[in-house]
Order: structure tokens, then sequence, then C-alpha cells
């Protein structure tokens, strides 16, 4: 039997993917800069794999930013008065982020200007998605 991932190793992995997506960077070519193959990097965006601190040093060193901003949003580890860990934000959220048709839609979308066209794309979006019917989340 499997184990499943972490969901720490999962988000991390996440953000990672959504990083390398943002600077259209190509899994091989993180794989390189690292000394990896592109399956590793698979393996670690998926969150199959743990990542080391010290590699995740360089991963943020490569994708330009702090080491912070692959756990930012996640979840804590730290259980909450339920017994249960909390996030910061739901992980459809940092998952729709790290595709790459999540990250295009957003980066189009905030390139709008005019809050009324914004607001009314919104609408159009929640109508075709109520027609597909309810929220499985």
């Amino acid at each position: 039997m499997s184990k499943a991932p972490n969901p720490v190793d999962k988000y991390v992995g996440s953000r990672v993917r959504m990083r390398r997506i943002m600077l259209g960077m190509s899994q091989e070519k993180l794989g390189e800069a690292l000394g990896l193959t592109f399956q590793q990097i698979q393996k670690y965006e998926k969150g199959t794999n743990r990542v080391g601190a010290s590699r995740i040093q360089q991963i943020a060193e490569i994708l330009q930013v702090p080491v912070s901003f692959l756990f930012e949003g996640g979840p804590s580890g730290v259980a909450g008065p339920n017994g249960f860990a909390e996030g910061a934000s739901p992980s459809y959220v940092s998952d729709f982020l790290a595709t790459s048709e999540g990250l295009a839609l957003t980066k189009a979308f905030t390139r709008i200007t005019d809050s009324k066209l914004r607001r009314s794309i919104v609408d159009l979006v929640e109508q075709i998605a109520a027609r597909e019917g309810p929220d499985k989340r």
C-alpha cells in the first residue's frame, strides 16, 4: 500500500509548480539548474517525494522567491483548537493557480482595470459554473 503525500509536501510542491510556470520555466530547466531529472521535479511538485531543507533553499533561489513563499498560505502542521491543522486558503486556490490555465486566466484578469467589466466576467463565469452542477468542494 502506498502512503498518501504529506499535505505540507504537496502544498510546497504546488507552490514550486506555480512559481515555475509563472516564470515560464520547464521542469527540465529547473531540474538542470538543480542537477536533477525532470522526473524528480515532477515528484517534488506532486508531493510524492519530500524536499530537503537545502534543496528548498536552492529551489527558492532559482525561482527568485524567498523560502517563505513556498509555504505561504499552506497547512501549518500545527493543530488548532479542534485538533485539526488549519491553512490560510483552501487547497483549490493553489491547485487552480498551479495550472497553466489558472495562471493565464489570473494574469489576464488582473490586467482588466474596469471594475464593472471584471464583475461582469465573474458573474458570467459563475453562471457557466452553475450550469455544470453543484460545487463539489
